[in-house]
């Protein structure tokens, strides 16, 4: 059978422009120049005979046809990255391909990966770190790992692990200053997470002192520094509880209060449509699944 495809370069520029609703984005992502973007986009449009951007001066904005011929091909394109690969992995080690949160990795994934490894030989796990939204991922993916839950055409979402946020400090810390209630925090140092400026003001509210004043206030630029620092005994962290049980348990940290803890966003897995039956990315879901279960 005779198929009428457009030219796969026009395709790519289009579907790469869609993802990052920007030219120049998708310039970068593909190493050509913005110019070249616009004229594979216009070359498709022509072909197809209807406009798939609207451009308004420095941004593109999809409309309604190109919105919904950019989920069919991002599809597509997956469906052959996909074939690709395991042509290529013929005769080795299943690759997998997983981009998680870095707090996630850092302090629930690595410490549980080696299970997994050990029940699936056959199955290498390629590990990657990202807190972008999965939109803006340039590179292909098998399982992605982020907050939820969230709509993302042409993937399906699992959640995995929920998750609650409360105070944590390290022992140490307590020893040479006693924190039994949240009006001790006076005499503390708080330590800010610059990616999630509102915990602690939305949990110092929840505890009936919005407008208590810490000692000292340090602002650091992602969540697991934080972590890290309280570990280090700098000050006072507002821990994911899931992701500090280790911890926790083995007494590197601890939770001075036994409440009030805030509701966050669960964990779940975001994994592309023409993966989702994938032996490997089912065995990984799984393994995921029955490791957030264990206490």
């Amino acid at each position: 059978m005779h198929r009428r495809l457009p030219p796969l370069n026009a395709v790519k520029a289009f579907e790469a422009a869609a993802r990052h609703g920007s030219f120049t984005r998708a310039a970068d992502e593909l190493r050509v120049t913005h110019g070249a973007v616009s004229r594979h986009v216009q070359m498709l449009e022509g072909w197809l005979g209807l406009p798939l951007f609207e451009r308004h001066n420095r941004r593109v904005v999809l409309t309604e046809a190109g919105s919904a011929y950019a989920t069919e091909i991002g599809a597509a394109l997956d469906r052959i990255a996909l074939a690709t690969a395991r042509q290529a992995e013929r005769g080795r080690p299943r690759l997998l391909h997983v981009n998680a949160l870095a707090t996630f990795t850092l302090r629930w994934l690595i410490p549980r990966l080696s299970g997994f490894q050990r029940a699936n030989p056959s199955i290498e796990v390629r590990l990657t770190t990202s807190n972008v939204p999965l939109a803006q991922l340039a590179d292909p993916f098998d399982v992605a790992i982020r907050g939820g839950p969230d709509q993302r055409p042409g993937h399906r979402a699992e959640p995995f692990l929920s998750e609650r946020r409360i105070p944590v400090c390290s022992p140490a810390l307590l020893r040479r200053l006693p924190l039994e209630r949240p009006e001790q925090l006076r005499q503390h140092t708080l330590l800010h997470a610059a990616t999630l400026p509102r915990v602690w003001p939305d949990w110092l509210r929840a505890a009936g002192v919005p407008d208590l004043a810490p000692q000292a206030t340090v602002t650091l630029e992602h969540f697991y520094l934080t972590l890290q620092a309280a570990l280090d005994g700098l000050g006072v962290a507002m821990g994911p509880e899931r992701l500090i049980a280790d911890d926790v348990a083995a007494g590197r940290l601890t939770l001075p209060f036994a409440g009030p803890s805030l509701p966050a966003r669960s964990y779940y897995t975001y994994v592309p449509e023409p993966r989702a039956e994938d032996p490997a990315v089912r065995a990984f879901c799984g393994w995921l699944a029955e490791a957030a279960r264990q206490p």
